[in-house]
């Protein structure tokens, strides 16, 4: 099924996503993206549908055929401080801040959002994979934030962010009750569930 353009005709929209909501470590990241009403793309989708390579290919295209974009990080000690559904909000909210052209409205991923000033918006499930602002938003999303802990990984390779991008999996729990916490894991987060079960 191909992706709608946007949600509302004739209004300048941003589709809104974000990426690593459910790491252990490193930054919440949060894209905003605006297409001119035209725009089409046939392989464009939700980030979690596409490979890293047609991830990163997908990524230059939105980049050159955007009216705007941009890209907002909420880092680990503010995740726990504010909780990671505020800190999401947040991020979002500061890649709208960071476009160059302001939306008339605001399309956004999933159930809930923290209204941003001035603008309408709409929240829809599963929208990157309804909506091409959205999906182009979770791509510039999820590789700007893999290109944050590839980095990370250069300097804390126990725990193979390299691999895991920071998610829970078995390794990275496994690192965590070895070595213990790194600086850039998150306080609030829960490291060693289902450890026992392995």
């Amino acid at each position: 099924m191909a992706l709608l353009t946007q949600y509302l005709t004739g209004v300048l929209e941003a589709g809104l996503d974000e990426a690593g909501r459910g790491c252990l470590a490193g930054p919440v990241v949060a894209a905003a993206v605006i297409f001119p009403e035209d725009f089409h793309h046939p392989m464009l989708n939700d980030s979690k549908q596409l490979s890293a390579s047609k991830r990163e290919k997908l990524r230059e295209v939105v980049l050159s055929e955007a009216i705007a974009w941009a890209v907002a990080e909420v880092q680990h000690d503010r995740i726990d401080q504010i909780n990671i559904l505020n800190a999401s909000f947040e991020a979002m909210h500061l890649a709208v801040d960071a476009l160059a052209t302001m939306p008339q409205a605001l399309l956004v991923d999933g159930n809930r959002f923290k209204r941003y000033p001035g603008l309408p918006h709409a929240c829809m499930v599963k929208g990157d994979g309804r909506f091409l602002n959205i999906a182009a938003a979770s791509i510039l999303a999820k590789t700007h934030r893999d290109a944050v802990m590839e980095r990370l990984h250069i300097e804390f390779p126990e725990y193979g962010w390299n691999q895991n991008k920071g998610y829970p999996t078995l390794i990275h729990r496994k690192a965590v009750q070895q070595y213990g916490l790194s600086p850039w894991h998150r306080r609030s987060f829960n490291h060693t569930q289902n450890l026992t079960l392995f």
